[in-house]
């Protein structure tokens, strides 16, 4: 496997485990996996930080909701789809998917950095676009 195709993978692992409800109900876990200059801007258009993220994840779709920060993770899931990826340039991946969550479509990017001296990847930037229902 060349490090192109292992450096996908890993991101593509990582972005797996932030749509998973136990991670996002995780402040602890969640900030693993968030480059402390993250930035978001959601489906809705709102732009996120990372401390905003980690103080609202829990609460957003596809945690448990129950605002606690350390929930068990029960709650429904989102359901990704055609993700793929690309390096960009050394320590920088690029993810392209899809989710479904409760019949709401939305299209996603992500881009995930790995640091000089870091071993795990962070998601830099995330963004979500709605999938019109025509669609």
């Amino acid at each position: 496997m060349s490090q192109e195709t292992s450096d996908v993978n890993a991101a593509i692992d990582a972005e797996l485990q932030l749509l998973d409800p136990a991670v996002r109900t995780s402040r602890a876990l969640a900030a693993r996996l968030l480059d402390p200059e993250f930035v978001e801007v959601g489906a809705s258009g709102r732009r996120w930080t990372y401390e905003e993220m980690l103080d609202a994840l829990p609460d957003l779709d596809g945690g448990n909701g129950s605002g606690g920060g350390e929930g068990d993770g029960g709650g429904p899931r989102f359901e990704p789809s055609r993700m793929g990826g690309v390096v960009l340039a050394p320590g920088i991946v690029h993810l392209t998917y899809e989710t479904d969550f409760g019949g709401r479509r939305a299209r996603r990017s992500s881009l995930w950095r790995r640091r000089d001296g870091e071993t795990g990847w962070r998601m830099y930037y995330h963004q979500a676009t709605p999938v019109p229902a025509a669609e």
